[in-house]
This record gives C-alpha cells, sequence and structure tokens, in this order.
C-alpha cells in the first residue's frame, strides 16, 4: 500500500478485532507527520463535535500530512464525515472492524475513492515467521519440530498476541469473543437478549464446517424466530466473527435456497468456545484451509462456493477464475484408511464430471502424491507443502 500513501485516495484497512490493523498502520506510516484518533474511546465518540475535532488535531499535530482513523466504523455517521474530509483534501488511513464497511452502502459512499486491504490474523508461514521456526528443515528432530508447530497453530490460531506463548489462548480468545459479542454487536445494535446472541454464537462456533439452514439453527438453539436467528446470523458476520459460505449453483434462485457451510475466522476461537469432547482434525483442518483460500483472494459467494453432487457427495471448496470453474478442493486430515480415501476420490471424480473441472485437489495432513482415480489426475498436497 507505499505507493497509494502520496495519493489521496482513502487506504482502507479491514478484519476482525486484534489481527494487527493498527500496527499495520502506524508501520505503514512510519516516517510520515500524521496525526491519529482511535474510536474505541468511548470518551471521544459521546463529546463528538467535527469543527472542535478538527481544530484539535491542528493543534496536537501541527503541519501534518495524513490522519488516521482508527476503529471508525464506532463512529455514527462516519461515511459522511469521511467524505467531507475526502472533499477537503486530507490524506485518510481508516481502520475498520466491520465488514459492513464493505457492503454496497459503503462501496457507494466512497465509489473509486479508496484502496482496501483485508487483514485476517496470522497465516500459518507467517506465524511460523514470527516464531523464527525453519520451514525448511532437513534432520528428522527439525521435521517433527514443524509439525508440532503446525498443529499447534491448527489448535490455537494466528492471531498476533498470543503467537509467542500459546499457552493464553483459551483465556485470551474468550475475552476477545466476549469483546465482539458485547461491543461490537449488543452495544451496536442494542441487542437486550445477549444470552440469546451469545447461545447463537456458540453454536454456530461448534458447528463450524456443517452445513445449515436458518431453519436448522432456529431448532438447534431453540430460539424459535428464523427471522431473528438470520437476523443475529448477520449480526455475528459483520465484525469477521463468521463465514457463511454458499453452496454453487448455476441457478441462483436454487443457490440461496441451499444451507450454507458455517466457517469461524480463526481456528482459536474453536479452541476457546466449540463444544468438542476431543479434537477434531479434519474440521480443524478444513477451517484453516479455507481461511488460507481467502487470504490468496478468494469472495466467498463469488469465487468460493461448496459443492453437492447429484448423488449428494459434497466437495468442500469450488474455486472459480472469472466465470470458470478453477479448481475443485477436498480436505481430510488422512486419506490411509480405503474407505475414507474412496470416499473423498469419488467425490472429486463426480464433481469433476459435473463441473467439467479437472484440476482436483485433496489437502492431507501428511500425503504428497498424485493420484490416477478413474480417469482423473488427483492432486494429494500435505499441509507442509499447500500452506508453506
Amino acid at each position: 500500500m507505499k505507493p497509494y500513501l502520496e495519493s489521496n485516495v482513502i487506504k482502507l484497512i479491514t478484519g476482525p478485532r486484534r489481527a494487527g490493523k493498527s500496527v499495520f498502520a502506524l508501520q505503514l506510516l512510519k516516517g510520515y507527520r500524521f496525526a491519529y484518533l482511535n474510536f474505541d474511546d468511548s470518551t471521544l465518540l459521546e463529546k463528538f463535535d467535527e469543527d472542535n475535532i478538527m481544530q484539535a488535531l491542528s493543534e496536537v499535530y501541527p503541519e501534518y500530512t495524513h490522519l488516521l482513523l482508527d476503529e471508525i466504523q464506532n463512529l455514527d455517521g462516519w461515511d459522511i464525515w469521511v467524505n467531507k474530509l475526502k472533499r477537503r483534501g486530507v490524506n485518510l488511513v481508516i481502520t475498520g472492524s466491520n465488514a459492513r464497511m464493505l457492503s454496497s452502502e459503503m462501496a457507494t459512499a466512497l465509489t473509486g475513492r479508496y484502496v482496501e486491504i483485508e487483514m485476517l490474523p496470522f497465516s500459518l508461514s507467517e506465524c511460523l515467521a514470527y516464531r523464527e521456526v525453519d520451514i525448511h528443515p532437513v534432520l528428522p528432530e527439525q521435521k517433527a519440530a514443524l509439525m508440532r508447530e503446525t498443529e499447534s497453530y491448527m489448535r490455537t490460531g494466528g492471531f498476533p498476541e498470543i503467537s509467542k506463548i500459546r499457552e493464553i489462548a483459551p483465556n485470551y480468545i474468550g475475552s476477545l469473543f466476549d469483546s465482539i459479542i458485547l461491543k461490537d454487536v449488543t452495544q451496536r445494535y442494542k441487542i437486550r437478549k445477549t444470552q440469546e446472541l451469545y447461545s447463537l454464537a456458540d453454536y454456530l462456533i461448534s458447528n463450524y464446517c456443517n452445513m445449515l439452514s436458518y431453519n436448522d439453527i432456529a431448532k438447534g438453539t431453540g430460539m424459535g424466530s428464523v427471522a431473528t436467528v438470520k437476523k443475529f446470523c448477520h449480526y455475528l458476520a459483520e465484525p469477521y466473527l463468521f463465514f457463511y459460505l454458499p453452496r454453487f449453483d448455476n441457478k441462483l434462485k436454487l443457490m440461496k435456497k441451499a444451507p450454507q457451510k458455517i466457517y469461524v475466522v480463526d481456528n482459536g476461537f474453536i479452541l476457546a468456545r466449540a463444544f468438542e469432547s476431543s479434537p477434531n482434525n479434519g474440521r480443524q483442518l478444513e477451517n484453516m484451509v479455507f481461511l488460507e483460500l481467502v487470504r490468496r483472494g478468494y469472495k466467498v459467494g463469488n469465487t468460493l462456493f461448496y459443492f453437492h453432487t447429484k448423488n449428494g457427495r459434497e466437495i468442500d471448496f469450488v474455486l472459480k477464475n472469472g466465470n470458470r470453474i478453477s479448481t475443485l478442493m477436498q480436505v481430510s486430515y488422512e486419506i490411509s484408511e480405503t474407505k475414507t480415501r474412496e470416499r473423498e476420490l469419488k467425490a472429486l471424480d463426480e464433481a469433476a464430471r459435473e463441473l467439467k473441472c479437472e484440476n482436483l485437489m485433496l489437502i492431507t495432513w501428511d500425503t504428497d502424491e498424485t493420484i490416477t482415480y478413474n480417469g482423473h489426475q488427483i492432486n494429494a498436497v500435505s499441509v507442509g507443502k499447500y500452506f508453506l
């Protein structure tokens, strides 16, 4: 984003709380004269006055060239104020923890006048770099250490502040979960039934990687009202807590009717909040792969889907490039058992014929091989090879 700092286009940095947006913005502005406002400050929000703010900024930061507005989504009518600043020629860098900032409303307000970068918690490669782990091990003990680190990442996730102290992950992410629910959802939308919201969020986390309709969720949570469930689900997606992956279908009407798959923004939330008697390696790996696809630029419901064949076999991820389906991808922790291997390969075989796609991938924990199945070439790729 450095080249954009010299232009007057708005620099918009979005993502979940504590993913590193503010730190990234400060790194970006290092060496520049910039002013700073943090809208996570309740006093600032309560006493906000445009004229007083601009005067105070000039006094505290004389002759500033850039203005950093942190967590701007907390300010009511922020887009109107930002447009005013833009028209006055203020060079803006903005951070926000709400996906609605990229909704049609926000895009309309700032059409053609902003560049956006979406930040998620650390990827596996970023986390290993931060922990100074050798990703090209030679000795057996080095390879074993790398796999232990990879497994630890799969369990605890990639929030920067816990990447070097993973022992605090459950407590840290538990408090972060509370902060998102209370600050980003309950307060923002003035929800009185906080316990219902918590129950819904826990239900979704416990059903990560599963297909659910709003009716399923209403029955599973006992909330009763499907309309309320739908509304609350949207609220929980806005602060980047959940993603809802649609089923691919050439008919838009059928796509909208199909259940969606639930994914969580970081595996640490699964550790802290999911109701599991033991870790589910397969689903944790699938959630980890989903997040990696999002990091690589795939857009949910646009270039990223799941799929069901006519025989009801599930394909975890359908990747599109323009109007063309570029890749069909399955995720399976291990394929050593004949039954598991056959199930995954059969699903890819059927989907390849129905969707006319020959780029077939099977992400596994530790298997690297090219498999020929029913005339198709299927690339089985290990976690280390795919992520690193």
